[in-house]
């Protein structure tokens, strides 16, 4: 995460300006440094707009959490708010007003059950976004597989760090 990153070093915190392009996994009930996972490098540039930018602190973590969700990967907007520790429905409100889309993908977001829902923040009609169909093209072009009734296939990402 690009803002408030602690790093632990024996139940002692440092405060450091953190990589942009690292995430801290803490590791529970031990005693040691926690590890530095690196994000897919293709996302620095990424990051450093969303740090830069002048938006909301959540909004910035919500962008962030979505440059660790690997091309070809879906989640959804309950696992995003479980980690943060808020509200699916805040979760999609921050999503919609991604100014970085499609390059912070958001595309890769998807409703509980697997359906697709909106994207770029356009009304619902019919339960599909108008803009639905460029999802679909997004995600399809890298690898993510939808069924005939426009329902994503296969386990959500979940393999978020702080």
């Amino acid at each position: 995460m690009a803002t408030g990153i602690k790093r632990k070093r024996a139940a002692k915190s440092i405060s450091k300006r953190p990589d942009p392009t690292k995430q801290t996994k803490t590791v529970p009930n031990r005693n040691i440094v926690a590890e530095t996972v690196p994000l897919p490098e293709e996302m620095g540039p990424q990051l450093e707009r969303i740090a830069a930018s002048n938006r909301t602190t959540f909004e910035k973590k919500v962008w962030t959490l979505l440059c660790q969700i690997p091309p070809g990967c879906v989640s959804t907007y309950g696992l995003m708010a479980s980690h943060l520790g808020s509200s699916p429905r805040a979760v999609g409100n921050a999503l919609r007003r991604n100014p970085f889309a499609p390059q912070v993908p958001c595309h890769r977001i998807v409703a509980t059950g697997g359906a697709l829902g909106g994207f770029k923040g356009y009304p619902s009609k019919n339960g599909e976004g108008v803009t639905i169909g460029e999802k679909k093209l997004l995600l399809r072009r890298e690898g993510v597989k939808i069924n005939e009734k426009g329902v994503v296939l296969g386990t959500p990402w979940n393999a978020f760090v702080s």
